[in-house]
């Protein structure tokens, strides 16, 4: 009976040191039944079934009948030994599937015996019984055999076996399982190959590789009978990845169920060949000569041999992957092949090496590369240098390989001579390898990460450990209104003390008919006076009002000098006695009322306003004032994230890392999944070093929000300054990866709209939108002119066609973020990478950026040059002087991002030129937009240059609403009362000019002059 020859095979080397088994452990396999047989062959009627294992065949099931439905019941039982020294060891397990295959009998005919064909291949994998389970039940589909006859043949079909695998007992422990971690490798291809390589039965493609295990032993990995295929289309994608053993009769049996190549972007790989220059290339590679393996590999390794894994990566990070084209040895028919020295060496040509750098497998939660890795020609000293490996596994451990047993390599020895390995290394085939640019896709995959990566509760707890619990800020209030309050309060404590000396000296208890006449009421007033004076009581009453009077005059009254008359010192004590004792009523009222007294009115300022005050301080250099409007901002409601990230901005700028990073943090207090404020306490710390902290804000912001690309291009940012290149490299690659998907759904939405018809809105290339409630915030200055604008603005050539927007790039929405929240060491590595990843040069944005951040600096002949540079780019007019730039800025018919300030320095141009009533349209547009002080003042003075001195008088009065501790709204109120003949206001306001310290000495010296001419304004006078 001629039986067909099944799988080929022999028996791997030892493997990782996987845990040992004192006893062997049966695996019972049932093949259950046959199903649908008849979509293989529709004339088959009699079957049996064949189990063969590691190439070794366990035993033929008896010849059973296929009933009409296409169904064969086998109930058909074999076993193998599993242990540790057999043949079958875990490594095996891990390695080779059960090859199960389904034969057809025909019944005798003249003269000819019983022929038995194959009919179709199945595979079992048995990975699962190392995963924690006992029993496998599988449907396992049965591929046809191309040798049977075509006509029968039914290219739909769905033919399975019924089976059973089986075990008493684990293979491996729960604990032995989950401390261990499971490597896959697989190969796919070389792609541009060498011109040389030629279709030969005689040549095997082969790739090796060594994977470390515990102690001192390796697990060779090797990848032979590589497919050398000529010009034509590419590999498909996606492709079923193949078991790693020979030929075999179904060749569709050789795919690994549900185990794809499915490829992806160059950009996302962490190999080599990965820019953009590099794509063409890549390309024409994957259509022309190519050897394929789509070969898969796995070992499990235990507790040991991981741990001798990460220490060999960390050791040297580049592994070798060595590839060679390999003689198959010809001989006699049941004789062995001789061979000498000499001809074994030539048997290994064109022995190659690719580097694949492992250091990715330690980065926290990473536990897959898959990549191009260019290939060399093999020399020791290069592979030594890299790698620290003083042999190869083809020339000097070729015995290792057992490809005697293959039919290739077979002399018997292990290792050439020195003078032939020095020969091989001058071999100019390997040459031909860097010629060509040869390179080998291939991935790398563990079931677990060799690092975890921090959970999301573990660095919610981080974040929470690292923000000390801190009390509420109190609410700053305006000086005045406090002094107010104290008052109140110290009249509220003596009078409880007045009463409870009354209480003392005539009791609680009232008379029986409750009212009391007015000679007993006299005479307790006069007692008690008497009580209070002769004990001193009286006087320590007094003390305790004094200071607080005191500080009324001083904060309310502004009444810090010596009175020149009695007259004046008479007046005022009078106008003082009548407020103090009203307010002394009023707190009164409300400590025996027990109602509070009606409320303050509103302030007149709003948070907007007030964010906009204090930039405009900023923007003039008045740090002390805009530090105080910061803070009023945040006293008007603590919970506003967004005030405390304001002013934790202005304070990371101006005043000190320490005092901003305690702002980020009370925001994050506010709400702990906020990303901005996560992504600013880590830009904090790393100013402040404190780098373990700043890790684990930038992986909680990471894990909060993996759309993030400013998150991930931050993180890569830091990773970077900790020359964690590996890492940094991961993140941006995520950011990029993010990018390009967001933009891909913009071209989509955009091309959707011209396809209905409407007005597409142009993509957006702003910085990605973070939560931050931002909308009312004012950007920095020198954002004015964007290369949109710009484009919107070129109005003298309609004809011209509308420049195209720059590309966006993750470094330039991560820099349009960080200055926001003035970051300047970040904005400046984040445009160094800019630099670098541009190809048609730096771009306009590049430029403004720098720009802005040598404006900072104050480095203004620099900050010229880059806006210069700027403008060559995107070239509108050459202009003189900065008014002729504000003009060409407010002519745009859109609106530049930061319209205030250029109104404001344009108005101030205006007044220094005397062009009062341009002066005026200006200020007048900037009230329209965001009104403030500064506004409201600037019309004010044009009015008043204008000798409009009602319209001046007004917009002065609003300038002073929205701020009263301007003193030049002051003097110029002061201006206008001296020409109006209001004596008492004029000296009032002149008064608080000289109080609030004016600067502006001509403004000064020109409201002394007006004193003088008028006769009045001037109480020294």
């Amino acid at each position: 009976m001629e039986v067909p020859a099944g799988l080929t095979g022999r028996k791997e080397p030892a493997a990782a040191a996987l845990p040992s088994m004192s006893q062997p452990i049966p695996v019972q396999i049932t093949v259950v039944n046959a199903q649908d047989l008849k979509t293989l062959k529709s004339n088959v009627l009699v079957t049996l079934v064949r189990v063969e294992y590691n190439g070794a065949v366990l035993g033929d099931s008896s010849k059973t009948d296929v009933l009409p439905d296409g169904t064969a019941e086998y109930d058909f039982s074999t076993s193998f030994e599993c242990s540790p020294d057999g043949p079958n060891c875990l490594d095996v397990l891990v390695q080779k599937p059960l090859l199960l295959t389904v034969l057809e009998v025909r019944p005798k005919e003249k003269k000819k015996p019983e022929k038995i064909t194959p009919l179709g291949q199945a595979v079992v994998d048995l990975l699962p019984l190392l995963q924690g389970v006992r029993s496998l039940k599988v449907f396992a589909p049965l591929y046809a055999v191309p040798a049977s006859p075509s006509v029968s043949l039914h290219p739909e079909a769905t033919a399975g076996l019924e089976v059973t695998v089986s075990t008493k007992e684990l293979l491996l422990s729960a604990t032995q399982f989950s401390s261990g971690n499971l490597l896959s490798i697989t190969l796919e291809a070389a792609y541009s190959v060498p011109e040389a390589f030629t279709p030969d039965a005689q040549q095997n493609y082969m790739a090796c590789l060594q994977i470390p295990a515990a102690g001192e032993k390796e697990l060779p990995l090797l990848f032979k009978n590589g497919i050398l295929k000529a010009d034509g289309e590419k590999e498909p994608l996606p492709r079923p990845k193949n078991w790693p053993f020979g030929p075999i009769l179904a060749p569709a049996a050789l795919n690994i169920p549900d185990s794809f190549i499915v490829g992806g972007p160059y950009e996302d790989e962490d190999g080599e060949l990965t820019k953009s220059e590099d794509k063409e290339f890549r390309l024409q590679a994957e259509s022309t000569k190519r050897i394929v393996w789509d070969t898969e590999m796995r070992c499990f390794l235990d507790a040991a041999a991981v741990a001798v894994l990460q220490t060999r990566i960390a050791e040297c990070r580049y592994w070798p992957v060595e590839l060679c084209r390999m003689s198959v040895a010809s001989g006699g028919k049941g004789k062995a092949s001789k061979l000498d020295k000499r001809d074994e060496d030539k048997q290994i040509a064109f022995h190659g090496v690719a580097y694949v750098n492992m250091m990715h497998l330690l980065c926290p939660g990473v536990k897959q590369i898959r990549g191009a890795f260019r290939v060399f020609n093999y020399q020791d000293s290069e592979v030594f240098e890299k790698t620290k490996i003083q042999y190869s596994i083809f020339r000097d451990r070729r015995s290792q390989l057992s490809l005697a047993k293959e039919g290739v390599g077979t002399s018997p020895a292990t290792k050439t001579a020195p003078s032939m390995a020095h020969k091989e290394e001058k071999d100019s085939s390997a040459m031909q390898y860097s010629e060509a640019g040869t390179f080998l896709v291939m991935e790398i995959k563990l079931d677990r990460p060799l690092v975890p990566k921090r959970l999301r509760e573990e660095l919610v707890r981080r974040v929470k450990e690292l923000i000390p619990p801190r009390p509420a800020l109190p609410p700053r209030t305006e000086g005045a209104k406090k002094v107010v309050e104290d008052y109140h309060k110290r009249v509220t404590s003596v009078a409880v003390a007045i009463l409870r000396e009354y209480h003392e000296l005539f009791g609680k208890q009232l008379p029986d008919q409750g009212v009391m006449d007015h000679e007993t009421m006299e005479e307790q007033k006069r007692q008690l006076n008497y009580e209070l004076n002769t004990s001193g009581k009286y006087f320590a009453f007094k003390e305790q009002l004094k200071y607080s009077v005191v500080k009324i005059v001083r904060e309310k009254y502004l009444k810090t000098t010596a009175f020149e008359t009695k007259e004046q010192l008479q007046a005022f004590l009078s106008e003082l006695y009548v407020y103090l004792v009203d307010h002394m009523h009023i707190a009164l009222n409300k400590l025996l009322s027990g109602e509070d007294v009606s409320p303050a009115p509103p302030p007149n300022t709003t948070r907007k306003q007030l964010l906009l005050f204090a930039r405009e301080a900023e923007a003039n250099k008045d740090l002390k004032l805009a530090s105080l409007f910061y803070t009023q901002r945040i006293a008007r409601d603590q919970r506003d994230i967004q005030s405390w990230l304001d002013y934790g901005a202005f304070c990371l700028l101006y005043e000190d890392a320490t005092k901003a990073l305690e702002c980020f943090q009370q925001a994050l207090c506010l709400d702990p999944q906020h990303i901005q404020s996560l992504l600013l306490c880590g830009i904090v710390a790393v100013k402040l070093q404190r780098y373990e902290e700043a890790e684990i804000f930038f992986e909680d912001a990471c894990c909060l929000e993996p759309s993030s690309i400013i998150a991930w291009t931050l993180s890569g940012l830091f990773y970077e300054m900790q020359n964690s290149y590996i890492q940094a490299e991961r993140n941006f690659r995520e950011a990029k990866k993010l990018l390009r998907a967001q933009l891909e759904e913009e071209r989509r939405i955009l091309a959707a709209a011209e396809g209905e018809g409407k007005k597409p809105s142009s993509p957006s290339t702003d910085p990605e939108k973070i939560p931050d409630g931002s909308a009312d915030k004012p950007p920095e200055v020198m954002k004015d002119v964007t290369s949109k604008e710009e484009a919107t603005a070129v109005q003298e050539a309609p004809e011209a066609p509308a420049p195209q927007p720059p590309p966006c790039t993750i470094f330039m929405k991560t820099v349009e973020f960080l200055m926001k929240v003035n970051a300047v060491r970040f904005v400046h590595k984040a445009l160094a990478h800019e630099l670098l990843s541009l190809q048609g040069g730096p771009t306009c944005a590049y430029y403004l950026a720098l720009a802005w951040t040598y404006m900072l600096q104050e480095d203004f002949p620099r900050c010229e040059k880059c806006l210069c540079e700027a403008v060559g780019i995107d070239p509108l007019k050459d202009f003189d002087n900065a008014k002729e730039c504000y003009e060409r800025v407010i002519s745009f018919v859109e609106d530049a991002v930061d319209m205030h300030f250029v109104y404001l320095r344009l108005g101030s141009i205006y007044l220094e030129e005397k062009e009062y009533g341009r002066a005026k349209h200006i200020y007048l547009l900037a009230c329209d937009n965001s009104a403030s002080c500064l506004t409201w003042l600037g019309v004010g003075i044009a009015c008043y240059r204008l000798e409009e001195m009602l319209e001046a008088e007004d917009a002065l009065s609003e300038a002073n609403a929205l701020n009263n501790t301007n003193a030049e709204v002051w003097g110029y109120l002061a201006l206008i009362c001296l020409q109006g003949g209001r004596q008492l206001e004029a000296e009032q306001c002149y008064k608080y000019t000289v109080k609030l310290g004016l600067q502006n000495d001509a403004l000064l010296r020109e409201i002394r002059a007006a004193q003088h001419r008028f006769g009045f304004g001037d109480p020294s006078l």
